[in-house]
C-alpha cells in the first residue's frame, strides 16, 4: 500500500482506491472517498476515476482490505500499559519460571518504589499452586510487588507491601500465604497504584492507546472504578484521549448510585454511565464468581457483593437521570441477581424506559435460557470477551475444573444470545486477555463448544458496530456514507464467508447474496496485519515499512 506518514487532518479528501472496502453500502465495492472526518462515498474502482482529480489526497491500497476500526469494549487502559511496561508473566509456563522472571526483573529495576506485575495463571503450570509468601520475599529481594493473577480478581503480593497497608490483616479476603481476595485485596491495590507517578501512569496510558491503535483498534471502553483504579487515574486518561487524534476513549465509572446527587458526581467525572466494573461477583479462576451450586473443585459458591434490591436501585437511579448502568457478573447467581434487579427496576419504571436506556452487563458468562431470554426482554447489553473461551474453555480446560464439564460447556452462549435478539459488543478485558480483535473474532466463530459458535461475519459485527451501539451510537462502526471515518487497512488473504451452518456459507458466497466477505480466520492461519488505523479521518497508525 502506498502510504502517507504525515498525520492526517479529518479536514481532508481522501479517496482509497485498488482494494476491497467492507460495506453493506455496497458488497463489491474497491474504494471510499473520505471527506470532513466521515465516510463521503463507497463504490466500484471505475466510478473512483470521477472522484480522483478533487481530492487532496489518493492512498493506492494496493489489494488491501478496509475494514471498520474495531472497538474494545471492555478495557483496563492504565493496567494495560503498566503490563506492556512492566512485569508480565503471562508467558512463565511454570511456578519456577515465574520467579526467575520475578528475580531478573527486580534485579533490574530496583528503583522502583513499588513492582507491578500482570498475567500469572497457576491452573496452567505443573505446580498447580501460586507462588507462596516466602518464595516472593526472595525473589524480590525485599521489594513492594504486586501480582495479581490473570484475572485481577487476587493477588499475591511481598511482605514489603504488606508493610505499607496497616489493617490488612484484618480484612476479609487476607489470607497469610494464599492470594488476596476481597477487600484485603482492594487495600493491597490501591496502595500499589498510588505508588505510581503520574508521568510513569501517563506513559502507561499512552503506551496502551497506541499498542490499540497498531491493533486497528480505533474505540475502547474504559472500565473503572474506585474498587479498580481512582478518579485521578479516570479521568487523567479522558483527558490525555481528548487531546490524542484516537483512539476513542469512553469511560464508564462503577460506582452505585441512589439519586441524582450520585448521578451528577458521575457526569461530572466525564462519564456515560455508572457502569463497566461495578461488582455483583468475581472470577471463576479465583473461586470468586457468585454460583447457584458449589465449585466442583472448592467447597462453596463464591462471593456476591450486590443482591437484587441493590442493583434495582442503582439501575432505577440510572435510568432516571439517562444514564447507563451496568454491572460485571460472571457466575450464574450474578446473572440472575441482575436480572431480578433491572426487572424490579423495570416494574417501576416502566419497561420501555429501562430497555431505552441500554444497560449493561459485563462478561455474563454463566446464562441460561431464562436469563438469555430476560436479557432480550430487558435490552440488557451484553459485553463479553470470547477470548476467555479461547484461554480457559474446552473439557481440560480451567472452567471444566472450576465447574465439572457439563457445566462448563454451558459457559459464553453467543449463539444462544444472537438467536434471541440480545445486543453483543465484544471486548478484550486486557490486561486479563489481551487486545486481540481478529483473534477475538476467531474465538467467537471457533468457539471451544460448537453449539456456541456464530459466523465470522457476526462476531466481526459485535466487535466493530456492537461497541458502538453499546455506547448508544447507532450511526458508526460501518463504513457507509455519513458515519465516522473510523477506519483500518488490513494485508490479508482471500476474503470468504465463513458461518458455523454449511448451508449459510454456501449461500452467502454466492454473489447474488452480496454478502462482502471477511479475512479466513481458521485456527492456524494467519491473521490479517495492520496497516493504518483512522480514527475520524485522522491518521493514528501507520505501520513501519518492512
Amino acid at each position: 500500500m502506498t502510504e502517507s506518514t504525515a498525520p492526517q487532518s479529518e479536514h481532508r479528501t481522501v479517496l482509497l482506491r485498488g482494494g476491497d472496502v467492507h460495506s453493506p453500502a455496497d458488497p463489491f465495492a474497491t474504494a471510499m472517498v473520505v471527506e470532513r472526518g466521515h465516510v463521503a462515498w463507497v463504490g466500484s474502482e471505475g466510478a473512483a476515476d470521477a472522484f480522483a482529480g478533487g481530492v487532496d489526497e489518493v492512498i493506492d491500497l494496493e489489494g488491501a482490505l478496509v475494514t471498520p476500526a474495531f472497538t474494545d469494549s471492555h478495557v483496563h487502559t492504565t493496567s494495560t500499559g503498566l503490563a506492556l511496561t512492566g512485569l508480565d508473566l503471562s508467558g512463565a509456563r511454570s511456578l519456577a519460571d515465574a520467579l526467575h522472571l520475578l528475580r531478573a526483573y527486580a534485579k533490574r529495576e530496583a528503583g522502583q518504589r513499588v513492582v507491578l506485575g500482570h498475567g500469572w495463571d497457576a491452573t496452567r503450570w505443573p505446580e498447580q499452586r501460586p507462588p507462596s509468601r516466602a518464595e516472593l520475599d526472595e525473589a524480590a529481594a525485599g521489594l513492594p510487588v504486586y501480582l495479581p493473577r490473570v484475572d485481577v480478581h487476587s493477588a499475591v503480593v511481598t511482605t514489603a507491601l504488606l508493610d505499607l497497608v496497616p489493617g490488612v490483616t484484618a480484612l476479609a479476603g487476607y489470607h497469610p500465604e494464599g492470594p488476596l481476595t476481597g477487600a484485603a485485596h482492594h487495600a493491597v491495590r490501591s496502595a500499589a497504584h498510588g505508588a505510581v507517578t503520574p508521568r510513569r501512569r501517563a506513559e502507561a496510558q499512552r503506551a496502551a492507546l497506541a499498542h490499540a491503535a497498531s491493533l486497528g483498534i480505533g474505540t475502547v471502553h474504559e472500565c473503572a472504578g474506585p474498587e479498580i483504579s481512582d478518579e485521578e487515574d479516570f479521568t487523567g486518561l479522558l483527558e490525555l484521549a481528548a487531546e490524542l487524534p484516537g483512539p476513542r476513549v469512553f469511560g464508564y465509572w462503577a460506582e452505585r448510585i441512589t439519586d441524582e446527587k450520585g448521578a451528577r458526581r458521575i457526569r461530572e467525572l466525564g462519564a456515560l454511565g455508572a457502569a463497566g466494573d461495578l461488582f455483583v461477583d468475581g472470577s471463576l479462576g479465583s473461586h470468586t464468581a457468585s454460583l447457584h451450586e458449589p465449585y466442583a473443585d472448592a467447597p462453596h459458591s463464591g462471593t456476591a457483593h450486590l443482591d437484587a434490591a441493590r442493583i434495582a436501585a442503582h439501575v432505577t437511579a440510572c435510568t432516571e437521570a439517562g444514564l447507563q448502568a451496568g454491572f460485571h457478573a460472571i457466575g450464574d447467581a450474578a446473572v440472575s441477581a441482575v436480572v431480578a434487579g433491572v426487572r424490579a427496576a423495570s416494574e417501576t419504571l416502566g419497561l420501555a424506559r429501562v430497555r431505552a436506556a441500554r444497560h449493561r452487563v459485563e462478561h455474563a458468562e454463566m446464562l441460561t435460557p431464562e436469563t438469555i431470554a430476560a436479557f432480550a426482554e430487558l435490552g440488557l447489553t451484553a459485553s463479553v470477551q470470547p477470548a476467555f473461551d479461547a484461554a480457559w474453555g474446552g473439557p481440560d480446560g480451567m472452567y471444566a475444573r472450576r465447574l465439572g464439564a457439563e457445566r462448563a460447556a454451558t459457559l459464553n452462549p453467543y449463539a444462544a444470545l444472537l438467536r434471541a435478539g440480545v445486543p453483543l459488543a465484544f471486548g478484550s478485558d486486557s490486561p486479563v486477555t489481551p487486545s486481540d480483535p481478529w483473534g477475538t473474532v476467531r474465538a467467537a466463530a471457533f468457539h471451544r463448544t460448537p453449539e456456541h459458535r456464530v459466523s465470522v461475519r457476526a462476531g466481526f459485527t459485535a466487535h466493530t458496530r456492537g461497541g458502538w451501539r453499546a455506547v448508544g451510537r447507532d450511526d458508526a462502526g460501518v463504513l457507509v456514507p455519513g458515519a465516522p471515518a473510523d477506519y483500518a487497512v488490513w494485508r490479508t488473504g482471500e476474503l470468504v464467508v465463513q458461518a458455523p451452518d454449511d448451508r449459510v456459507s454456501r449461500w452467502s458466497t454466492d454473489p447474488r447474496s452480496g454478502t462482502p466477505g471477511l479475512p479466513d480466520l481458521t485456527p492456524g492461519t494467519d491473521l490479517p496485519v495492520c496497516l493504518r488505523t483512522v480514527v475520524g479521518g485522522r491518521t493514528v497508525y501507520v505501520r513501519p515499512n518492512e
